[in-house]
């Protein structure tokens, strides 16, 4: 198989990663970076550090010169660094060295590769945020239709008390509206462009180092840091931590759901299952398993991630290779993720009578708690919990239903205690606000 998933024409379609496979490609940093040298150059001619005829051919050749990435792969290994080799590709390929001696006049490569980083990941957070709508709209959607369909909600894999499946799919998706709302401070704190020079002082900058880099950022629609962030991660970090908090949540919910289609449970179907090579019966939770599967894959990564970002002193090559292996990877790993949650959204359906059977079974024993407090009404508490406790016991060893065992021994036990639509508590009304919540979206 390929080294990644993610680059895998077998595994195109198991990890597919939308429109955001393309933001990290050789040639999609390429671009990017040319983008960044384009736009410093047309705000140095602005300021007077460099001839503005100059920076407006630099500019121009920024947007209409392509540079191969294997033509500089040979410097990028010599160097450790592709900037070197791309500044040197861009100046032969502008073909005027009036001109092209200005190129990265006063950058030094990291201020290219982060700024370049920051303008894809600009992208994917975009293409991520257009997939959190679809998904939390189809779940609202949902969860409104079922709010008061009423299921047995599970702790440690076991019955606890009645929920509704409109409750279930809002706990998928309260999350993912959380995410939405987080974005925009994420960018504000994080989308940062990066212009600090050699060692992070700007000395190469000349006297214009703030105006610089204050044009940089508003030529490129990036945030301007007031500082370098050379060596301080804080940026790509939290990027990352938003990745992995969506992440989460969505492996959440492909757990749950491979759980729910469970032959023993079988209270939903997922609109979208594999099949067996050898097993005609067989409908696999495909879209779930992978969401997990990327959830455990971005957590090693990040990991890696969290060791990245300690530098030794004022640039570490160490930590800023490690950076690179694993960026490209988290956001994919999410991008996958989001794909298989946008069909999963559109195409899972509750089995009501499944439902209510589970709720049937087992002696009636997901009342328990609902009969405590009956009981509490009773008697002190303490005891009204021993006697339901008790009850319990006596229904798994006589295997007679709760409900007959706690109403022969207390008559005036309304019948509600053990109806589970009665049992819900806040559960519908958590699915219609979650599905309020998703209409202004």
């Amino acid at each position: 198989m390929a080294a990644s998933v993610f680059d895998s024409p077998l595994f195109a379609h198991l990890f597919d990663t939308g429109e955001a496979g393309r933001l990290f490609s050789d040639s999609a940093a390429i671009r990017a970076m040319l983008l960044v040298e384009g736009a410093l150059a047309k705000v140095q001619g602005g300021l007077g550090v460099i001839p503005e005829i100059s920076a407006a051919a630099i500019h121009r050749a920024s947007m209409e010169i392509a540079v191969d990435p294997g033509a500089i792969a040979k410097a990028t290994g010599e160097n450790g660094v592709s900037v070197p080799g791309l500044v040197a590709a861009f100046r032969a390929e502008i073909n005027a060295p009036e001109h092209a001696q200005y190129v990265h006049w006063g950058a030094t490569s990291q201020d290219i590769i982060d700024t370049g980083l920051m303008l894809r990941l600009r992208q994917a957070l975009a293409l991520a945020e257009a997939d959190l709508r679809e998904i939390a709209k189809a779940l609202g959607e949902k969860a409104e239709e079922h709010a008061h369909l009423p299921m047995a909600a599970r702790t440690y894999g076991q019955h606890a008390t009645p929920t509704s499946w409109g409750a279930v799919l809002a706990q998928f998706g309260a999350p993912l509206l959380d995410a939405l709302d987080a974005l925009e401070p994420l960018r504000a704190s994080s989308l940062f462009v990066s212009l600090s020079g050699a060692a992070g002082t700007g000395s190469a900058l000349g006297a214009h180092v703030a105006e610089t880099r204050a044009g940089l950022a508003g030529a490129l629609g990036l945030g301007d840091p007031g500082r370098s962030w050379h060596t301080d991660r804080g940026p790509v970090l939290r990027i990352a931590d938003w990745q992995g908090q969506v992440t989460a949540a969505l492996a959440h919910m492909g757990q749950t759901l491979i759980g729910l289609a469970t032959s023993e449970v079988a209270e939903i179907t997922l609109g979208a299952a594999g099949a067996s090579s050898t097993m005609p019966q067989k409908q696999n939770p495909v879209g779930p398993s992978a969401m997990v599967a990327l959830g455990h894959q971005f957590t090693g990564l990040r990991a890696g991630l969290q060791n990245a970002a300690a530098h030794q002193h004022q640039r570490d090559g160490v930590a800023w290779f490690a950076e690179w292996m694993v960026v490209p990877q988290l956001a994919l790993s999410l991008a996958a993720a989001l794909q298989h949650a946008k069909v999963l959204s559109k195409g899972i359906a509750p089995q009501p009578l499944q439902m209510h059977a589970t709720l049937e079974s087992n002696l009636g024993l997901i009342h328990a708690e609902a009969l405590s407090f009956a009981l509490a009404e009773m008697m002190p508490r303490p005891e009204a919990q021993a006697k339901a406790k008790a009850l319990c016991l006596e229904a798994r060893d006589k295997r007679v239903p709760l409900q007959r065992l706690a109403q022969a021994d207390y008559p005036d036990l309304a019948d509600v205690v053990f109806d589970p639509a009665q049992g819900m508590g806040q559960a519908a009304h958590d699915a219609l606000t979650f599905a309020t919540r998703t209409k202004s979206l």
